[in-house]
């Protein structure tokens, strides 16, 4: 990784200065600043984020997340709290989901038993589409 400014002062007047907790240090000739350069982590994209979220919402545990977007429920956890998102408190129903193909989800839909009696919502899933169905009026 080559360092292209100081992060101070944003001039590329700079130097390496030593080694420290095997990070390269640099020198800013300008603002006789030091530095080091911090590891760009592994970044998520915002759809997987976005995702996550929507699912947590609508009621999965992190751990079935983690099996349907392939993200560590950890991380999912963190997103949760980072958003500051609140799930509603009813525990008086559990959605279930089913992750089809397209013409799979047409057929599905085509059947009118289906869909009645039931909430649900379909949303996109990379080139698969998911369905999370919730009894209504449920005692």
């Amino acid at each position: 990784m080559e360092i292209l400014a100081c992060p101070k002062c944003k001039t590329n007047a700079i130097v390496k200065s030593g080694v420290i907790n095997q990070k390269q240090r640099y020198l800013c000739k300008k603002c006789n600043y030091y530095f080091t350069v911090n590891k760009l982590g592994k970044k998520i994209d915002d759809y997987y984020v976005t995702k996550a979220l929507q699912l947590y919402l609508e009621g999965l545990s992190y751990r079935e997340i983690e099996r349907i977007l392939g993200v560590s429920h950890v991380t999912v956890s963190n997103w949760v709290k980072e958003f500051r998102i609140k799930r509603l408190t009813q525990g008086d129903y559990h959605p279930t989901y089913k992750i089809f193909s397209h013409l799979e989800l047409v057929e599905y839909l085509k059947n009118k038993d289906q869909l009645s009696g039931a909430g649900m919502i379909i949303t996109e899933l990379g080139d698969k589409f998911m369905l999370i169905k919730w009894e209504r009026f449920k005692d």
